[in-house]
């Protein structure tokens, strides 16, 4: 049994996240986190769930709740906020999963530091699917190496994502540089290319509209032929059961950087 503190609870992902620990019997939740905006509209994660069995407040200070948890599961929707949760976490030496996305380069670099303390997942898509998409696009990216083969990413989400492109999307972008060499990436495309285009760069475009869960397709274009590997999520559930097993992966792993290739089993 692993006991969860759910940060980010009234959100999307944390309610989804909520209601399938809720069905879980290896998981226990202890408590909620939301920001102190949100926080008034449920003190307890009972309410959310229409439940009278479960007693577990919400709080705006983790600082409170944090000694009934093994494990953090954060979807916060401010980076900042999940840093100061990952401090604290160091502190009481307990065990995070981050979904959040949006960190620069310097709060990468910090959590990677407070790694060393304590167990994290830090996981930019947490499906099944899109962790299998990574080691596709890997071994593709491995094997057209030199072979003339132009690399374009399209990924679409709904109309209130906020970072662009998606945390996905700059995941598969570095696995294509570390594979290939390329280091160019631009982001979308306007005006005139002279000689055509480059052979050195790999293209992201972000498209927002609607309620798009999220897709993810990766070109490899040659001449005469193309590779494209696609993932389309049609339903939230599967990010939330990704987060759950990642939290229930990590209870008790010694302190290192991970992500959903560990807990899956992909390396």
């Amino acid at each position: 049994m692993v006991k969860v503190i759910i940060s980010g609870i009234l959100g999307r992902m944390g309610r989804k996240i909520t209601e399938l620990s809720y069905n879980d019997p290896n998981v226990e939740i202890v408590a909620g986190l939301e920001n102190p905006d949100c926080a008034h509209f449920h003190n307890n994660v009972k309410e959310i769930l229409n439940v009278e069995d479960l007693d577990a407040p919400i709080t705006t200070d983790l600082s409170e709740v944090i000694d009934r948890a093994d494990v953090i599961i954060d979807f916060a929707n401010n980076t900042e906020a999940v840093l100061g949760h990952t401090r604290l976490a160091v502190a009481n030496k307990k065990a995070m999963v981050i979904g959040t996305t949006g960190f620069s380069e310097s709060e990468l670099k910090e959590i990677e530091e407070l790694s060393k303390e304590i167990p994290i997942v830090l996981a930019p898509n947490m499906s099944i699917g899109v962790n299998l998409l990574f080691k596709l696009v890997k071994e593709t990216a491995k094997a057209l190496k030199g072979k003339g083969f132009d690399i374009e990413v399209v990924e679409m989400h709904h109309r209130f994502k906020k970072d662009a492109p998606s945390g996905t999307a700059v995941k598969i972008v570095d696995i294509l540089k570390e594979e290939t060499g390329i280091k160019n990436v631009v982001y979308g495309r306007e005006g005139v290319y002279e000689g055509g285009r480059p052979a050195d760069e790999i293209a992201v475009f972000s498209l927002r509209g609607g309620d798009v869960v999220g897709e993810h397709t990766v070109v490899f274009a040659g001449l005469g032929e193309r590779i494209e590997l696609t993932h389309k999520a049609s339903s939230r559930d599967i990010f939330a059961r990704g987060a759950i097993e990642a939290a229930k992966w990590i209870k008790d792993k010694p302190a290192g950087l991970y992500d959903m290739q560990d807990v899956l089993g992909l390396k």
